[in-house]
């Protein structure tokens, strides 16, 4: 039996500091510059980020991170320090940080902060319930060069991705059941994940089978019949083919088909965040109704709801 003191590293891909364009700039220049996120030769690749992408789109963004932002920052930040505070009160004994992939707190810092604490084993548990390269990935390499540093190394159990674990199906339909309630069951449940490059897929990410995993596992919980679901992909960026359907092709063909109501969920969010209280429920939303479309509804992401954070604590616990 491990008799080493266990601690949970908490892992999300990160956040502006602020909703301004210079930290908007600082972040997505982190974010843009990882190899798993966009693999086109350096040099070309830096020029065109610093010359063309960071100028352009960093105030373009900052004004959509501003309709969001929260008193404790930005939600993706609010809604991953309650999972961690939460998460911390269900397991007493397992000391548990957080660490971004880009920006703070860096995986760096908590890392530090659980060997400070005498932990010897951390389980790492990146909140990407699907895997892809360019996300899970990206945080063991980061989680990789910072124990390059470290003279005497923890064991680490790395958590590839959880798609289809029962808990989180569980809480995934609970949430979705509440909104049937609440808005009456829709003509159509659009399932919306966030895209990769298509060539990402074709050399072996398996991001997109992961997808269909976790759609097939809810559907099935919720005894929805097939045709009343469709499942896309979102926050395409750049010029190549990226996984289609896409996001907002699809509910503007569902708006011109004259779909009365629809509810969109976002299953490989673990919070919520500007891709899924910007980009879904405001943009798609207009795209939809525009396009002549009737009731549109966004489910939100699990966040901090107690199903959430119970799975969380059963997944990380079978490794104390």
């Amino acid at each position: 039996m491990r008799q080493e003191k266990t601690g949970v590293l908490l892992v999300n891909l990160g956040t502006p500091q602020a909703p301004t364009p210079a930290a908007v700039k600082r972040y997505l220049r982190q974010f843009l510059s990882d190899r798993r996120v966009v693999d086109a030769p350096r040099l070309i690749w830096w020029c065109i980020l610093r010359g063309i992408v960071l100028p352009l789109r960093a105030p373009r963004v900052a004004k959509l991170y501003q309709s969001v932002w929260r008193e404790g920052g930005s939600p993706l930040m609010v809604y991953s320090r309650s999972q961690q505070q939460k998460l911390q009160a269900r397991l007493p004994d397992m000391p548990v940080a957080l660490g971004m992939s880009y920006g703070a707190p860096s995986i760096q810092n908590a890392v530090d902060e659980l060997l400070d604490q005498g932990v010897g084993h951390i389980v790492v548990l990146s909140l990407y319930p699907q895997y892809s390269c360019s996300t899970v990935a990206a945080a063991w390499d980061e989680l990789a060069r910072v124990l390059a540093k470290t003279r005497s190394v923890p064991g680490v159990t790395f958590i590839r991705d959880y798609a289809t674990n029962p808990d989180y199906i569980q809480a995934l339909a609970a949430t979705a059941r509440r909104a049937f309630t609440q808005h009456g069951e829709p003509d159509l449940l659009l399932l919306s994940y966030h895209g990769i490059p298509q060539r990402y897929a074709d050399e072996g990410d398996d991001y997109p089978q992961r997808c269909r995993d976790t759609t097939r596992e809810l559907v099935s919980a919720l005894g929805l019949a097939p045709e009343n679901v469709m499942m896309s992909f979102q926050s395409r960026f750049g010029k190549e083919p990226w996984l289609t359907p896409y996001t907002d092709e699809t509910v503007k063909m569902l708006g011109e088909q004259g779909v009365k109501h629809i509810q969109v969920m976002c299953p490989g969010f673990a919070c919520d965040c500007l891709e899924t209280l910007e980009e879904i429920a405001v943009q798609n939303r207009e795209i939809f109704r525009h396009a002549g479309g009737g009731k549109y509804e966004y489910i939100p992401a699990l966040n901090d709801e107690d199903e959430h954070i119970a799975m969380m604590a059963r997944l990380v616990a079978r490794y104390r």
